[in-house]
């Protein structure tokens, strides 16, 4: 069967927390209509993420050297209708028939933005958003006008966690959001010469955003998120879900060392973590499905290692 969504993840430090959003992904999601793609920066316990790869052997990983380049190029070679993201911190909790999703982006191509996975009918009523119901293959979906949204997470259109966008839409935003010129592309990449000299004076955050280089998983979603509530009058205006399917499990950060964690203890650290993952622990993916969140994220109440 020819794969029909591409699923980008990106991961740091984080071997034990993508062991188990690749195989929540795969439990509720078939592998038969996903290829995985995984951004990987490599920088601590790289054998163990070398002992992941092995279990997940039809993931195709790219070691990241410029986050940039490495994402637009991959980018560029996806050929499937759809592009899913996704941060190694998600774990899946519950599905949607993908024939419901199928049929929602061919019934309303015009206004559907993307197919959310972590919306559900009663967090969005409580933040006060409109929704409007209707029918797909013959189930219930729901839609939000993300242009008009009350709260943080639904005026937030463009995100890594677990929304399934048409993939010409992606590349379309992404394309409008970068710099064309290729001399200014060379002279400001994010590695260059003059982009060092200069961040020895200004901030090289604001240079790189002016000239489309997003640096970062972080600045990847929020550029273009922001581009998009921008320009909202040129996109979809719709977000269609059904129902909660995803959550990112807060409890550590990846860029240095916490020794206190979220909830203030050492036991998740991504040093603590990898500890543990070195002895066989893994995530509880049967203990998420069973006490599952309520929101699109969540923290320690919902991580149990077995």
């Amino acid at each position: 069967m020819k794969k029909l969504i591409s699923n980008i993840v990106f991961t740091k430090n984080r071997p034990l927390q993508l062991d188990a959003y690749l195989e929540s992904l795969y439990r509720y999601f078939g592998s038969e209509i996903i290829q995985t793609y995984i951004l990987y920066k490599v920088e601590l316990f790289e054998e163990q993420y070398e002992q992941l790869f092995r279990r997940f052997p039809d993931c195709k990983v790219i070691k990241e050297s410029d986050f940039s380049g490495d994402f637009l190029r991959l980018l560029k070679n996806v050929s499937t209708k759809y592009i899913l993201f996704g941060i190694d911190d998600v774990v899946y909790f519950d599905s949607v028939d993908f024939n419901v999703i199928e049929e929602t982006f061919n019934r309303f191509s015009k206004d559907v933005f993307g197919f959310s996975l972590r919306f559900s009918h009663q967090s969005i009523k409580a933040g006060g958003d409109r929704i409007s119901e209707t029918t797909a293959a013959g189930q219930t979906v729901y839609n939000i006008n993300w242009t008009k949204g009350r709260t943080p997470t639904t005026r937030y259109p463009f995100e890594l966690c677990a929304t399934i966008y048409p993939a010409a839409l992606v590349k379309r935003v992404i394309n409008s959001v970068m710099n064309h010129s290729l001399l200014i592309r060379n002279l400001f990449l994010p590695s260059s010469m003059l982009i060092r000299a200069l961040g020895k004076v200004i901030s090289t955050r604001s240079i790189l955003k002016s000239f489309g280089y997003f640096f970062s998983p972080n600045t990847l979603e929020s550029w273009n998120c922001r581009w998009c509530q921008n320009h909202s009058g040129q996109l979809p205006s719709f977000l269609y879900f059904q129902k909660l399917c995803a959550s990112a499990l807060q409890v550590n950060m990846v860029n240095i060392s916490v020794r206190k964690a979220f909830n203030g203890s050492d036991d998740y650290t991504v040093e603590a973590l990898n500890e543990k993952y070195k002895q066989g622990y893994r995530l509880d993916i049967d203990f998420v499905a069973n006490n599952r969140a309520a929101d699109t994220h969540c923290g320690w109440e919902n991580f149990r290692l077995r």
